[in-house]
């Protein structure tokens, strides 16, 4: 699959496109490397500039949040994070979620990542579709002819955060997605084999528990998991938790 990307990306190269970076950046640079978040479909950097990217600037890693191209296909979307990785000055960390966890999938199979954290990834379009038409089929079945795709509190955060907070984001949140994100990736293996972490939620109505277990799997582990969340790890209530976790873990690693 790797050489079928390289062909492709010589053959067919991308054009440019633009894309948004987001900073943060602690107050003395002890060496750490880059960490660089990658949004998924319906949302941007403003995601995880909300919480985790001062947190992990307060615990002395740069942290960086991209938007790549709006209406860029998965292809363009992993070039762009590519790009942005190299250009930051050190090898970076890549932490992706939701379809941003494939996007960084791919990605992986050109760029070599000091480590690599998938955040409730969506690697498997047919059962991430699957859920959402079960938990909202009313804002899941217009996606399915080219309709905008809208959801619910319920769908995507656990019980803990206020409801006036779960509404604020909701008005951020939605897209018209791409015919193949509904599909299987044959994803590529990551150049270095960087070692990689799956977090979610047992509790996430978008990227179910056999789902984490299938990609913790294939990156050869288990999911680190936080009951009571739900796919937005970043907004929720507790947000503090796994932002932490995946710190301690690269600290480690």
């Amino acid at each position: 699959m790797s050489e079928i990307l390289r062909f492709q990306d010589w053959s067919d190269p991308v054009p440019p496109g633009d894309r948004e970076l987001v900073s943060k950046l602690p107050e003395d640079d002890e060496g750490r490397p880059p960490l660089l978040f990658v949004p998924g479909m319906g949302h941007g950097a403003w995601a995880f500039a909300e919480h985790w990217l001062a947190h992990a600037a307060a615990r002395g890693f740069p942290a960086h949040a991209v938007t790549p191209r709006a209406g860029g296909d998965l292809r363009a979307q992993a070039h762009d994070v590519v790009q942005t990785a190299a250009a930051l000055p050190r090898r970076t960390v890549l932490i992706g979620h939701g379809t941003g966890g494939r996007v960084v999938a791919r990605a992986l199979g050109r760029y070599p990542a000091r480590a690599a954290v998938l955040v409730a990834p969506v690697l498997d379009g047919w059962a991430a579709l699957g859920s959402a038409l079960k938990a909202n089929p009313a804002g899941t079945v217009p996606a399915l002819f080219g309709g905008r795709l809208t959801f619910s509190a319920r769908q995507l955060f656990g019980t803990a955060l206020p409801a006036e907070e779960a509404a604020a984001h909701l008005e951020r949140i939605g897209a018209r997605p791409r015919a193949e994100l509904f599909g299987r990736d044959t994803l590529p293996d990551p150049v270095g084999d960087p070692p990689t972490l799956v977090v979610g939620s047992p509790d996430d109505r978008v990227v179910g528990r056999p789902a984490l277990d299938r990609a913790a799997t294939r990156y050869g582990g288990a999911p680190l998991l936080f009951p009571g969340m739900g796919h937005y790890l970043m907004l929720e209530t507790s947000w503090q938790e796994p932002i932490d976790a995946i710190l301690d873990w690269l600290q480690k690693n």
